[in-house]
């Protein structure tokens, strides 16, 4: 073995070789350079003393087992070096096939989280035995960053699994399972409560079959619930992309039909020949813009930030122990239990003691589903909402290290109630607002402490959005960031941080989307097309569906708000193309969205039912010639806006990095996954930034100044000068259309 080998070896008196990732220059184990230097010596040795050798375990030295694919080098890939990368890909294949045809027992114990490339690694073993442990996962979840499993996953999760379950349970959702979920659907065999026991576990496995081989290498091996060819399976085929397509929506997402083709193509063919099926799809993807956007945004950034990276240096880790949360409405009842389940004490305070009972009573409807479905007990359920207090009195806020707002979008009511508690809380209290739009230094007037002053904007429901945009007002201190950043990672959320101003970065960037397609209806285009250019894009909700929920009212509100502030600081307004329609949505036909019973859909009892057919007859949606309609340019509007808007932020200094950029519109807004975020789309826009602006340009001559590209833009494409793109570098995530 070399000095720098990532796989230590070591055999016992029966023959046993214990294989033991533990890569030194990481502190997980990657399928890296290294990794491939290091399995081509340890197989070529396997074989040259196979006749010494009884069985083999494979384990790690690591926390995890083996975290998958090197995405350092995945991104590198080129469409002008795939044959380089399609050779490293064959080799790595081939590594693990010696290893299950070698002629001995294989084990894999698996002694922590085995994702990706781990989990295949583990798939070429005969046998898996996986050590119980609440943060322990298994799962292939390339499909999550643009990817199919490239060494051997997809060919080997069909065969142990069959074509259905390998698809639906493990490939096209990236499910990351809990050890006793993957033994109960296949992908490993045996679960253990301690280490010694795996290791013991899986050399008693290998002395009781000391002839096992694969399923798929046995005589009269047949594909579980049978091969394309099986009249049954052939009849149930076309359901798979049928779902696929519904599932996706028409967003450009290849690498779930890229998986459902390798594992169909790969189940009709010999085991060697479905390996390079898998291989050849894997490498396309790899190759492809689409898998650097997601792995820049769902890697690279996330890391950044989970990591720290917006979090100011030199202060200390704190902890929120007991939270005073203003306001018993959604919200306030949505960040009370978020808060309860993360083990603070909460007091949920409303105006009333009913309003605040209320409150509580969302956990309760919350925990009482999880309970009816098995994800929790009734013993932490009742363990939860113990910790949440309602009240509508501020001695009880008495204690609290942590105060959350979320009370009606008010100044002058936030700065009332602000006054109430601000001497009944701690002295050194965080003070947070959840507001969406109202600048955090004007709510900070109504604190004495305004250096302890922070905007904590949720998202709705919270729940199950995965975001909370920090924002900072002008006297705001590092010291209030950094526990507001803490607080963010303790109720398990991800945190992004901007500066103040109205309507931040996400509330600013989504009412761009919001009034571009009711734009779109202004102009004759049927409201039909228009939800069908969201799906295609790639939103999770279609634009005018999103407008209901978020209520036609509130951006009214907004607007005159943002009006008023232009005026009074002697800027010119200039009414959007939305805004008529808006009016007459609200005022003339009484549809302020779904919690009104009425917007641009119709509802029944609160479900949605369809479009409104008033679009059309009374608002003149659908007047222009379809023939005419440029779908392309319904699907790009939506995207190029918010992107131009985003740029504005940087400009102003609104958002300060790439990475909050990129996860805050994903995980925020819903800004397509495909395209790794908002600012990787501009980076990886077929011609870089400069085929941005030219078809930013474009947009502007056909639609209107809004799509004008900033000057900021322009400077940075003309420099050939992409958005500080961080890890690993500005050339493997931008665009690779020019190769």
């Amino acid at each position: 073995m070399s000095e720098q080998s990532t796989i230590r070896w070591e055999q016992d008196d029966d023959g046993i070789v214990v294989l033991t990732l533990d890569d030194p220059q990481q502190q997980a184990n990657t399928m890296n350079d290294r990794y491939l230097r290091s399995m081509e010596e340890t197989v070529n040795r396997l074989q040259a003393e196979r006749d010494t050798i009884t069985g083999i375990v494979i384990t790690s030295a690591k926390k995890t087992f083996f975290a998958g694919g090197d995405l350092r080098d995945l991104v590198r890939v080129r469409p002008s070096g795939v044959e380089q990368f399609a050779q490293v890909s064959a080799a790595s294949k081939r590594q693990l096939r010696i290893l299950e045809t070698l002629g001995v027992p294989v084990v894999a114990a698996l002694n922590g989280t085995a994702l990706g490339g781990g989990l295949e690694i583990a798939l070429a073993c005969h046998h898996r035995i996986a050590l119980d442990g609440p943060k322990t996962r298994f799962g292939l979840p390339e499909v999550t960053l643009g990817l199919l499993p490239g060494a051997g996953g997809v060919v080997r999760t069909v065969r142990l699994l069959g074509i259905a379950d390998a698809l639906l349970e493990v490939l096209t959702q990236g499910q990351r399972l809990r050890p006793g979920k993957a033994q109960e659907i296949g992908l490993v065999d045996e679960v253990v409560a301690d280490a010694e026991t795996l290791l013991n576990r899986a050399k008693e496995w290998i002395r009781a079959n000391p002839d096992a081989v694969q399923p798929w290498d046995a005589k009269g091996y047949k594909i579980p619930g049978g091969a394309p060819s099986n009249p049954k399976v052939a009849a149930n085929l076309p359901a798979f992309p049928a779902n696929l397509r519904k599932q996706l929506k028409g967003a450009p997402m290849p690498a779930p039909k890229s998986i459902l083709a390798a594992a169909v193509e790969g189940a009709q063919v010999d085991f060697e020949t479905a390996l390079e099926i898998e291989g050849r799809y894997f490498v396309e993807l790899a190759a492809g813009q689409t898998s650097k956007n997601m792995s820049k945004a769902f890697f690279f950034d996330l890391q950044h930030i989970n990591s720290g990276g917006s979090r100011p240096e030199g202060h200390e880790a704190w902890k929120a122990s007991k939270v005073a949360v203003l306001g018993g409405g959604m919200m306030g009842a949505g960040i009370a239990y978020v808060c309860a389940k993360a083990g603070m004490q909460v007091v949920l305070k409303d105006i009333s003691a009913a309003a605040a009972e209320k409150g509580k009573a969302y956990s309760e409807k919350i925990l009482d589903k999880a309970v009816g479905k098995g994800r929790a007990t009734a013993a932490e359920r009742d363990e939860v909402l113990a910790r949440i207090t309602p009240t509508d009195q501020n001695d009880r806020l008495a204690g609290c290290d942590l105060v959350i707002e979320a009370v009606f979008e008010d100044t002058r009511l936030k700065h009332q109630v602000y006054g109430e508690v601000e001497g009944v809380v701690e002295g050194d209290a965080l003070i947070a607002s959840n507001t969406s739009t109202l600048p955090i230094t004007s709510l900070a007037e109504g604190v004495r402490r305004r250096e302890d002053f922070i905007g904590l904007h949720f998202f709705s429901p919270v729940d199950k959005m995965p975001l909370v945009e920090i924002i900072c007002g002008e006297q705001t201190s590092d010291r209030a960031l950094a526990k507001a950043f803490d607080v963010v990672q303790q109720i398990k959320k991800t945190p992004i941080v901007v500066n103040d101003s109205r309507g931040f970065f996400t509330s600013r960037v989504i009412g761009t989307f919001l009034h571009e397609g009711v734009a779109m209806l202004g102009e004759g285009i049927h409201p039909a097309t228009i939800e069908q250019a969201s799906n295609q894009a790639g939103f999770p909700a279609p634009v005018l569906q999103l407008f209901d929920e978020l209520t036609l009212t509130l951006p009214r509100k907004i607007r005159e708000e943002t009006k008023r502030a232009a005026e009074e600081a002697g800027d010119t307004w200039a009414p959007h193309p939305a805004d008529a329609i808006i009016d007459r949505m609200v005022e003339e036909f009484e549809r302020p969205g779904r919690s009104g019973g009425a917007g641009f859909y119709e509802y029944t009892d609160g479900a949605r039912t369809g479009l409104w057919p008033g679009l059309v007859e009374r608002l003149g949606a659908g007047s222009a010639d379809p023939a005419q309609v440029d779908l392309r340019d319904l699907v790009e509007r939506l995207l190029f806006i918010q992107a131009i808007e985003t740029v504005r932020c940087l400009d102003e200094g609104v958002l300060r990095s790439v990475p909050d950029a990129n996860i805050g519109s994903i995980f925020g807004i819903g800004f397509p996954a495909w395209t790794g975020g908002v600012v990787q789309y501009m980076n990886g826009y077929p011609g870089g930034l400069a085929g941005f602006v030219r078809r930013a340009e474009e947009l502007t001559e056909r639609y209107g100044q809004r799509f004008a590209p900033p000057e900021s833009l322009a400077r940075r494409a003309e420099a050939g000068e992409p958005f500080d793109l961080g890890e690993p570098d500005a050339e493997i995530v931008t665009a690779t259309s020019a190769a």
